[in-house]
């Protein structure tokens, strides 16, 4: 069995990969070792940072690491908060307040955003594949569902007419700009 390190300390992020490739014959999937050096992030895109992270953690174990990079485009907000979407305010309920305020006086036909996802694997220090993956929604007017993280409350899917909160982690997993991404690394991982 190989091992597949997933290069994250976000809870949510690792119960939507286990979800996605927890299955995947002949892989194990498996958390950072504690103690590591962490990195700053300095990617001006999220495949840049994705990049960064998996080089970097990929030093430190002898297995394949998964790094994953994402966030929220907002045209309103000329694409704010993108790769510092995880850095917007200082907790997840303050980055929805501030998104929420700065869209305030926005009117509906102009809540377009992005999420978007990357992924990048590497082994040694050196990258062996990337992906991304994005999925277009508008910015509710407030949040509404419990499940997900991050600003999933707030990202509204037209067609379905519900938040990415409001989606199980199976459902999310289908149509997320991560679960999408993650479709591919399980073709990806099949045939390796």
């Amino acid at each position: 069995m190989k091992r597949l390190i997933i290069a994250t300390t976000n809870t949510g992020k690792v119960i939507e990969i286990r979800s996605a490739l927890g299955d995947v014959p002949g892989w194990v999937l498996d958390s950072l070792p504690p103690g590591l050096p962490t990195i700053e992030e300095t990617g001006d895109t999220f495949i840049a940072s994705a990049i960064q992270k998996a080089e970097h953690y990929s030093r430190f174990v002898d297995d394949v690491t998964l790094a994953d990079d994402s966030g929220l485009c907002v045209e309103a907000l000329g694409g704010r908060p993108g790769v510092h979407s995880a850095r917007y305010a200082e907790n997840p309920p303050a980055r929805i307040r501030r998104v929420l305020h700065e869209m305030e006086s926005v009117p509906d036909r102009q809540r377009d955003a992005v999420f978007y996802c990357a992924l990048a694997l590497a082994e040694r220090g050196k990258i062996i594949w990337t992906v991304e993956g994005n999925v277009a929604g508008v910015i509710a007017h407030s949040p509404s569902g419990t499940w997900g993280f991050g600003y999933d409350p707030i990202f509204l899917l037209p067609g379905l007419n519900r938040t990415m909160a409001e989606l199980n982690t199976e459902e999310k997993n289908r149509l997320s700009a991560r679960g999408k991404a993650l479709s591919e690394l399980r073709k990806f991982l099949t045939i390796s």
